[in-house]
């Protein structure tokens, strides 16, 4: 009667642990996103204009209509942007940088799908744009280029990697505004702004940059990952606001010395780079103007006083697209990818990519994946490569685990015999079986140790696999097109041979996503568990049973890579085992224990009838 309580307890449990995970995780997130994709399609039709176009707050402005990207980009003069890696056009009305495409990353795995939208002018359903310019001092009558400015190009052509734009404004009351442009092979655009005064009279002016975004964009919602406003402002360091936080604060000021702000997404991200000897009062804000929200960092720097006949000048610098590591930067000791940060001699610009509290074990992590990547030109053999060199690494420690764990097979007859002696008294039973463990040397908890050195790994990789943009549609073989994507088959389709989709169903939809490699975890799990000896405690028995299956869930929707990850850390110690037990003479009796799983007990048969 007590063993079968404890068994209805045990499946009661993993039953409460996998709906819970369903429940509080999977469904919330599948929910979180179809509800973020259909606000996009929401705001394309109801959207309206709220356009900051200074350092200065944000007034409400009336309602606009929306109009299609197209049309916005076609219905002002342009400049148009190609390189490499971008392509887009900047406008002359404003002279903004707010059309920009990253056309080295797509939105699909597929090559053909659109290119990733940066950018997007006013007027559009989601503006998104960076601005310059020159702020009067207050009480100054001074014209200065604004947002509605309508600029003239010196010259003609695109903006290219070798080909720099000047624009021209003059004021009409003896100051003239250039703005030189140019762009590198990469995302990084630097502003050179001057003023020429020709007038009767000193003017002070204070050079200003601003980011400026409209609307609440769609967010993973992760606390792993931080999306939102970002900076390192010298003295103040790593200043993080996700968007609701700024929408509490509203607005938030900092007066700095060697700083950096922007705004950042999962993958792309928007900064401004003034000098790094600048003094800046930098802010981050956001204001509610009509019915939507704009978000916005910018900086001020010290007032510039130009003299009759004389000319002012500022350089300011912007990065505007994938946060690749080789391209930011990345800090680790002994290995550095220089990238802008230790190009420009930046404040840990390399901070603009996630890489989280534990950045001390997500580093290595990626730098190595990354150098087996060019190795062998696939990350998914590059995670089965890593894999085998951290087994390598933590052998030493694993082989003590497993020898405790063979010497605990080894004396698994001697616990049967006291099991055998004291039925009734648990108490007993305990201390005899810890009179052997004592006398053998063995360590009963040692069969945690692999686990437990596989959590930090485990973690490591799932950060890299969820914030490096390197991961991402990153194929393996097969029907694996996407290593920091789920397994996008369904054991409850056949594997696609069906022509449904199971995750679809209601109710039961998030249950049968269940795709082929996590499958293949969950056997080389049970395989692993079946190596082991039999836990004495019979509701231990029953959780260890059942754990491969829960986890075959839990892991379900979890990035490709990492499941891979795992079934093949799993195969590798049961190798690793296997032989740690030959080599302490006891028997390897996996595939007994296998066998015995499909095999009826005598005992459980139904008696024959006369």
């Amino acid at each position: 009667m007590s063993e079968n309580r404890n068994t209805i307890i045990a499946i009661v449990l993993s039953a409460l642990v996998l709906i819970a995970w369903q429940y509080f995780y999977n469904i919330p997130q599948m929910e979180k996103d179809r509800a973020a994709h259909q606000a996009q399609s929401e705001l394309a039709k109801s959207q309206t204009e709220a356009a900051p176009n200074s350092p200065t707050p944000a007034q409400p402005a009336a309602e606009t209509a929306v109009v299609a990207r197209d049309a916005a980009i076609a219905s002002k003069p342009r400049v148009k942007i190609s390189t490499p890696r971008l392509s887009g056009s900047l406008s002359l009305t404003g002279a903004r940088i707010d059309d920009l495409l990253l056309t080295k990353y797509r939105e699909t795995v597929d090559p053909a799908s659109p290119a990733i939208e940066l950018f997007s002018p006013s007027g559009t359903a989601n503006p998104y744009y960076a601005e310059f310019g020159w702020v009067p001092a207050t009480g100054s009558t001074v014209r200065v280029p604004d947002q509605k400015t309508v600029w003239v190009q010196e010259g003609s052509g695109a903006l290219t990697q070798s080909t720099p734009v000047t624009l021209k404004y003059d004021n009409g009351e003896g100051l003239t505004f250039r703005r030189t442009i140019s762009v590198d092979e990469h995302y990084l655009f630097t502003v050179k702004d001057e003023v020429t005064n020709a007038g009767s009279a000193p003017v002070t002016l204070y050079p200003f940059a601003l980011i400026s975004r409209h609307g609440t964009p769609a967010v993973s919602g992760y606390y792993i990952l931080h999306e939102g406003l970002i900076g390192f402002l010298g003295d103040q360091k790593l200043q993080e606001y996700t968007y609701k936080k700024i929408d509490e604060a509203q607005s938030v000021t900092f007066n700095v010395t060697n700083g950096w702000l922007g705004i950042t997404d999962k993958y792309w991200a928007a900064a401004l780079l003034p000098d790094t000897s600048a003094r800046l009062q930098a802010r981050f804000s956001s204001d509610l103007a009509g019915s939507v929200r704009t978000y916005q960092t910018d900086y001020l720097e010290d007032a510039q006083t130009i003299p009759v006949g004389g000319t002012g000048s500022v350089n300011t610098r912007l990065f505007a697209g994938a946060k690749e590591a080789g391209v930011v930067g990345l800090n680790f000791p002994f290995v550095e990818l220089g990238g802008y940060n230790k190009q420009l001699d930046l404040n840990h610009f390399d901070l603009l990519i996630d890489w989280g509290w534990f950045h001390f074990i997500t580093k290595p992590m990626f730098l190595a994946l990354d150098f087996f990547f060019h190795v062998f030109g696939n990350f998914g053999v590059a995670i089965l490569v890593v894999t085998v060199l951290v087994k390598l690494i933590f052998f030493p420690l694993a082989n003590k685990s497993y020898a405790s764990m063979a010497k605990m097979k080894a004396v698994q007859p001697q616990i049967n015999a006291l099991k055998e002696r004291f039925p009734d008294d648990k108490m007993k039973l305990q201390q005899e079986m810890m009179e052997i463990y004592k006398k053998e040397k063995i360590n009963p908890i040692s069969g945690c140790l692999p686990v437990l050195l596989q959590i930090p790994v485990f973690f490591s990789l799932y950060k890299v696999l969820f914030v490096t943009i390197e991961m991402r549609h990153a194929p393996f073989f097969a029907w694996i097109k996407d290593l920091s994507a789920p397994d996008p088959t369904h054991i409850f389709n056949l594997f696609g041979l069906l022509p449904y989709d199971p995750s679809v169903v209601p109710l039961l939809g998030p249950y049968l996503a269940i795709g082929a490699w996590p499958i293949i975890m969950g056997i080389t799990m049970w395989f692993q568990m079946k190596l082991n000896p039999t836990p004495p405690d019979p509701t231990q028995k029953i959780i260890f049973d059942w754990m491969p299956v829960i986890f075959t869930f839990m892991l379900a929707s979890f990035p490709a890579g990492l499941v891979i990850y795992w079934a093949w850390n799993n195969t590798l110690s049961v190798i690793q085992q296997s032989y740690i037990m030959r080599r302490n003479g006891v028997k390897v009796e996996l595939f007994d224990n296998v066998k015995s799983t499909f095999r009826r007990k005598s005992s459980d048969k139904p008696a024959k009838t006369t």
